[in-house]
């Protein structure tokens, strides 16, 4: 199933891909090496119908941190050596390698599409945003991730990875902060007294 739906994505984007310039190549590179640090809420969408809400914190390098509000009710902290995974209904945490998460692509601190450790594989642009999908050049358990970029004025929005199950997850955000001031213990996994439960899904 996953190379099925592999195959489809590589067939579409066969469709919509364009050639892409130094000056695109650039103005992605400059964005996200002059992002320090983001706050945000967001939306995720998947391609078997499950929906989360949820608050964003990234603070380069490799540091994350994903609440999701209910009913979801799980916890992402990423402290820039390791990251924990925890689900908060059933008590149980698990950690997890860097090397497992797609997003880690862009969060050190300095992002080089061109002669680097990442390769594009696909490109597209029009009038209102900008497209790009990445992966490592060397094999790795890291799968693709596509950023997706509003061009005017130019910031990220949205992300689109298949996670190991063939499920393509989309993550928009809003509401977003570049360069907020971020506590570093925001990172920092406690357990118990961890948890994302006063984040409050809108209504």
């Amino acid at each position: 199933m996953k190379k099925i739906i592999g195959f489809m994505l590589a067939l579409l984007w066969s469709f919509n891909a364009q050639a892409i310039t130094s000056q695109d190549i650039k103005k992605i590179e400059d964005y996200l090496n002059s992002l320090n640090s983001l706050k945000a809420t967001f939306v995720q969408m998947a391609s078997n119908g499950a929906t989360a809400e949820g608050r964003l914190f990234i603070k380069k390098p490799n540091k994350i941190r994903m609440e999701y509000a209910e009913p979801t009710n799980v916890l992402i902290v990423g402290n820039g050596d390791l990251i924990t995974y925890k689900d908060l209904d059933l008590d149980q945490v698990t950690n997890i390698d860097y090397s497992d998460i797609p997003l880690s692509l862009i969060l050190t601190d300095k992002i080089k599409l061109e002669g680097g450790a990442l390769k594009i594989v696909d490109f597209y642009q029009d009038k209102g945003s900008t497209m790009i999908t990445l992966e490592m050049k060397e094999k790795s358990d890291t799968g693709p991730i596509t950023l997706v970029f509003s061009n005017n004025p130019f910031e990220l929005k949205q992300w689109k990875i298949v996670d190991p199950q063939s499920v393509e997850v989309t993550l928009s955000l809003y509401d977003a902060q570049k360069d907020a001031d971020i506590a570093d213990d925001v990172f920092v996994f406690k357990d118990k007294k961890d948890s994302s439960r006063n984040f409050k899904k809108k209504k």
